[in-house]
C-alpha cells in the first residue's frame, strides 16, 4: 500500500488532507514524493519557527540527544532551567510551567486563574471571558474557552464558567464584569483561526484598566502569535497589554512538542507541589531545542519580520480579487473574492503551500524566509486570487 493508502486506512479520519505527501525540506523549500519543490508558508501552522532542518537547530537538539532524551520531571534538568531562566529575563513573567502544546499550555493558564481568583476573593470567582471568535485548543476545557459553536457541537456538555465577549468592544467585556464572578478575561492578541484579526491597542489598553479595578487577572494567549511570529518576541508587546500570565507553545521549539504557561509577580506562587504536572513537560531535547531558537528571536531577525510583513500588506493591497489583508508581522490573512479554499488549490498547484482561517488564506511562513522566496509566494498568491 501506498503511505495515502495506509493513512486513510489507519489513522483517525479528523483532517482533510491536501493530497501532497511531503517527504523533505530545506529552510523554507519542501519536497513532496514525486520530488517537486513548494515554499513553504505554512510551517507546520506557524510551528518550524526558523523553517526546516536548520543546522543549528538540529546540531542543538542532537546534541542533547546524545545525553539524555528524558528526565522525569522528579529531577533537575539543565536546559528546562535555563529556558526558563531565558523566557523570564527577555519577557519579565517570573516563573515558568513547561508541557506540550498550546492546549496545555491554556489549561495550565485557566487552572492558574480560577486557583488565585479562589483563594484570593472566593471560590464563586471562577469565570474566564474570552472572545467571540477565539481557539484556545481542543481540550474539553479549551474547547470551551474557544469562542466558536462550531468547535463546540460534536462534545457537549463542555466544561462551565466561560463567557464571550466581542473583540474590541470594552463594553461587552464591562458589561460580563459587571454580571459577577470573574476570574480573568483570556485574549489572544492576533485571532488566527477566528480569520486573522489583531485586537486594538485602544482595546487592551482599555482592559488592562478594568482588570486594575476589578482585580482581574488578563491571560495572553500566545500559542500562534508568540515566539516571534508577529515581529516582538510576543504579541501582547505590540499592543501594550499587561498580562498576568502567558500561555505559548507552536514555534517555541521550532518543531518540537513544547508549550509554557509564563506567570509574573501576581501569579507566580499559585501553583504549587502537586497542583500540576506533565509527564513529558520541559523534556530536554525539546527546551534544547526552544534554547536555541530563543538564541535566534534577535533584535535583528524580529525587525526582518516587520519588514518583511510591511512588504507582504504592501504587495497585496489593491491587487485584483484580494478584498482586504489582516494580521501582524508574518501572521497574515487575505480575504480573497474566490473562495479561498480554491485559492489555496491553486497555490499548492503552482508551488507555494498556505492555509486557510475562515474564510481567508492565512500564511504563516518562516521567520527567516529568504526575500526572493517570500517574493515569489507572494506572487503566486495573487495570480491565484486573480479574478
Amino acid at each position: 500500500m501506498s503511505i495515502k493508502e495506509k493513512d486513510s486506512l489507519y489513522i483517525a479520519n479528523t483532517y482533510a488532507r491536501f493530497d501532497v505527501e511531503i517527504v523533505s525540506g530545506k529552510g523554507s523549500y519542501l519536497y513532496d514524493d514525486k520530488g517537486k519543490e513548494y515554499i513553504d508558508m505554512c510551517t507546520g501552522i506557524a510551528v518550524n519557527t526558523l523553517g526546516v532542518a536548520d543546522e543549528g537547530w538540529i546540531a542543538a537538539v542532537s546534541a542533547q540527544l546524545g545525553k539524555v532524551q528524558h528526565v522525569s520531571n522528579l529531577y533537575y534538568s539543565a536546559p528546562q532551567a535555563e529556558l526558563a531562566e531565558l523566557l523570564c529575563r527577555r519577557t519579565g513573567m517570573k516563573k515558568v510551567f513547561f508541557g506540550n502544546s498550546g492546549a496545555e499550555a491554556n489549561e495550565c493558564a485557566i487552572k492558574v486563574a480560577r486557583k488565585y481568583a479562589a483563594e484570593k476573593k472566593g471560590a464563586e470567582y471562577n469565570t474566564i471571558i474570552t472572545l467571540v471568535n477565539s481557539f484556545h485548543g481542543r481540550t474539553i476545557t479549551t474547547l470551551a474557552a474557544t469562542g466558536q459553536d462550531v468547535f463546540h457541537k460534536d462534545f457537549l456538555p463542555l466544561t462551565e464558567g466561560f463567557k464571550y465577549a466581542v473583540a474590541n468592544d470594552i463594553e461587552s467585556v464591562r458589561a460580563l464584569v459587571a454580571e459577577g464572578g470573574i476570574a480573568a478575561v483570556m485574549v489572544e492578541p492576533v485571532q488566527g483561526e477566528g480569520g486573522v484579526m489583531p485586537l486594538t491597542r485602544e482595546f487592551c489598553e482599555e482592559l488592562n484598566a478594568l482588570a486594575e479595578e476589578h482585580d482581574i487577572l488578563i491571560i495572553a494567549d500566545e500559542v500562534q502569535t508568540g515566539n516571534g511570529r508577529t515581529g516582538e518576541l510576543y504579541g501582547y508587546m505590540a499592543l501594550g497589554l499587561r498580562p498576568d500570565v502567558v500561555s505559548t507553545a507552536k514555534g517555541l521549539a521550532g518543531g518540537l512538542p513544547m508549550g509554557a504557561c509564563m506567570m509574573n509577580e501576581k501569579t507566580a506562587g499559585v501553583l504549587t507541589a502537586g497542583s500540576h504536572g506533565s509527564t513529558f513537560g520541559g523534556n530536554p531535547v525539546s527546551a534544547a531545542g526552544a534554547l536555541y531558537v530563543m538564541s535566534r528571536l534577535t533584535d535583528e531577525l524580529l525587525d526582518e519580520v516587520k519588514e518583511k510583513s510591511d512588504y507582504v500588506f504592501s504587495a497585496l493591497k489593491g491587487k485584483s480579487g484580494i478584498k482586504s489583508v489582516s494580521g501582524m508581522g508574518l501572521m497574515i490573512g487575505i480575504e480573497t473574492e474566490r473562495d479561498a479554499g480554491e485559492v489555496i488549490a491553486k497555490c499548492i498547484e503552482n508551488g507555494v503551500i498556505p492555509l486557510k482561517a475562515k474564510n481567508k488564506v492565512r500564511l504563516l511562513p518562516a521567520l527567516n524566509i529568504p526575500r526572493e522566496a517570500l517574493e515569489k509566494a507572494v506572487a503566486v498568491i495573487i495570480e491565484a486570487a486573480r479574478i
